[in-house]
């Protein structure tokens, strides 16, 4: 999630730029006076465009487990009606609805992992850049939570082998885990650069062009904020929110994400697929869909890749409520 870019017309000191920022908007197929949900506010550069496109009867709701974000839409909240923004995980989507008295939506947007600014903030603890030292947090929502230097200072060797292998796809796990414990034990595991550098004297050999902290960086802080288990929880809610034709736009940025959306989709598209082959039911009799799917997916351009580089990871996906028998 790279966001911040509002249309031409609005505030200029947003300076991060939304990817897919113009696809996403055209797939949600925005209806004057629909009510959308952007479960990722961020800097608001989508849901400026979602409200760009609405009328004055439109509602948007807007979510952000990052209170930084919320306070920073705070001024377009009061000052757009049809905005509300609210401070919570996505994986409330649905109660947070009901909290508005809001039972089915037009549409819902869900631009994935970590925002430009929380990146660019080296408090925040999400980047390995060495010009950008600070501590060890990489709580999405700094309120609560676990932050990633009291996970590692305390985590077994075989817990963090685990997840730098599974949430970074890190073929050097082991030597990174045992590398991180006995830099905890001489107490020089406190701030990003020295994890970058304990992660950097581990790894034997990488890709060209990537730093060799990216996969396990990605790794911890998938875990400590829970990532792959908040999208899982969020996608189901969403569908069961659409009205028909409604539109559910997924953004992601790396292969995990897009893995659980992909498997998500293709299971509700075609929920026949999960019957056994030799049970004896009609066509009408097998489980109908809840969603189907619209078009393929979409990735950033060259422009937009040469001009924002860390969209050039991202994948957008789009599924739309099943109008025809209801699912079961």
């Amino acid at each position: 999630m790279t966001d911040g870019a509002a249309p031409p017309g609005a505030s200029p000191v947003l300076p991060h730029a939304a990817v897919l920022a113009v696809e996403a908007i055209a797939a949600l197929n925005v209806r004057p006076d629909g009510v959308y949900v952007d479960c990722t506010f961020g800097r608001g550069g989508h849901s400026r465009r979602i409200l760009a496109n609405l009328g004055p009867r439109g509602r948007l709701i807007a979510l952000d487990r990052d209170p930084q974000a919320i306070a920073a839409g705070a001024a377009l909240a009061a000052a757009d009606t049809r905005l509300t923004l609210a401070h919570a995980r996505f994986s409330t989507t649905a109660d947070v609805l009901a909290q508005q008295s809001i039972a089915q939506v037009d549409g819902v947007l869900l631009d994935l992992g970590v925002s430009s600014p929380q990146l660019d903030d080296a408090a925040r603890g999400f980047s390995f850049r060495r010009d950008r030292d600070g501590p060890l947090d990489m709580r999405m929502d700094t309120t609560q939570g676990t932050s990633a230097a009291q996970w590692l200072a305390t985590a077994d060797e075989g817990d963090i082998r685990e997840v730098i292998r599974n949430y970074g796809e890190e073929r050097f796990a082991q030597q990174i885990a045992a590398a991180i414990v006995a830099a905890r034990a001489r107490g020089t595991l406190g701030t990003t650069r020295q994890l970058a550098e304990v992660v950097a004297a581990a790894v034997r050999t990488r890709e060209p062009g990537q730093d060799p902290a990216t996969r396990t960086f990605q790794a911890v802080r998938i875990h400590v904020n829970q990532e792959l288990e908040e999208l899982s929880l969020t996608l189901p809610q969403c569908a069961q929110l659409l009205a028909p034709h409604g539109r559910l736009v997924v953004i992601s940025f790396h292969s995990l994400e897009d893995r659980i959306v992909k498997r998500y989709f293709a299971a509700e598209a075609h929920p026949e697929r999960a019957v056994p082959s030799r049970l004896p039911l009609r066509a009408d009799e097998l489980p109908a869909p809840r969603l189907t799917l619209v078009g393929k997916p979409v990735r950033a351009n060259a422009a937009e890749t040469a001009a924002n580089p860390r969209a050039r990871s991202a994948i957008m996906r789009v599924a739309e409520r099943f109008a025809g028998r209801a699912a079961a």
